[in-house]
């Protein structure tokens, strides 16, 4: 199998490919959404991986079981820091992963599999670039919203806390939770999944009260990815 590639899109428009050689991922960094799945807050950060072959740009409703889609604020590592910002959908095999963590046994098999890790382009970190905001919406409809600022731990922290045990290649992805509103793919719906890479957390909260919408309060996404359920 080649090794799977996620596009870069620099200041100047030119276009790179990049290839992962991992993807870290953190689990439970959001108090809401570890509310809805009936999960304690942990005492540490919860960190898992997918290996490059995880990337696709197909969204599947199933495999094996129900795919659920979890929307996440993505980085790029360069040089061991966070260099470029995406979104992507992290793929989750729920009912599988129920009991995995029902016998205590790692997550893999329900969150590692080839196909689990879908990704907009992504666009450099320049200066004062810290209010990372996204917006999934499913058939026109927002089913996840979230913003860097309700994140339990920020960048930084989890740039600290995997670079204690775990070399960041440049190329390497993290994604950095999920907000509430996770849930089965249908085959055949349309997902949308945007990004406003510096929204006042002010904007974002007045959207999520429903006075305005995203798009109204801070104009286009800075980035859009679009993917068909099959």
């Amino acid at each position: 199998m080649d090794r799977q590639s996620v596009t870069l899109t620099q200041v100047n428009g030119q276009v790179r490919h990049i290839i992962p050689s991992k993807i870290i991922c953190i689990g439970r960094n959001y108090a809401e959404h570890i509310h809805e799945l009936g999960n304690e807050i942990p005492d540490d950060m919860v960190v898992f991986l997918k290996p490059n072959s995880a990337i696709t740009t197909t969204l599947r409703s199933h495999l094996d079981e129900p795919l659920h889609y979890e929307a996440e604020l993505c980085f790029m590592v360069s040089n061991g820091q966070f260099s470029a910002v995406g979104v992507g959908l992290d793929m989750t095999k729920r009912q599988l992963q129920a009991k995995l963590k029902k016998q205590g046994l790692p997550w893999e098999r329900a969150k590692a599999f080839d196909g689990s890790a879908l990704f907009s382009d992504f666009i450099p970190i320049t200066q004062g670039m810290h209010n990372g905001c996204f917006q999934l919406t499913i058939d026109n409809v927002v089913t996840q919203l979230g913003h860097q600022q309700l994140m339990m731990y920020q960048p930084q922290a989890i740039v600290n806390a995997i670079s204690e045990f775990m070399t960041l290649n440049d190329g390497d992805i993290v994604m950095t939770g999920t907000p509430k509103g996770v849930g089965e793919v249908a085959a055949n719906s349309q997902f949308e999944l945007s990004m406003w890479a510096n929204m006042p957390f002010s904007d974002f909260k007045t959207a999520l009260v429903g006075d305005n919408t995203i798009a109204q309060s801070s104009g286009a996404a800075d980035i859009v990815a679009r993917w068909q359920a099959k």
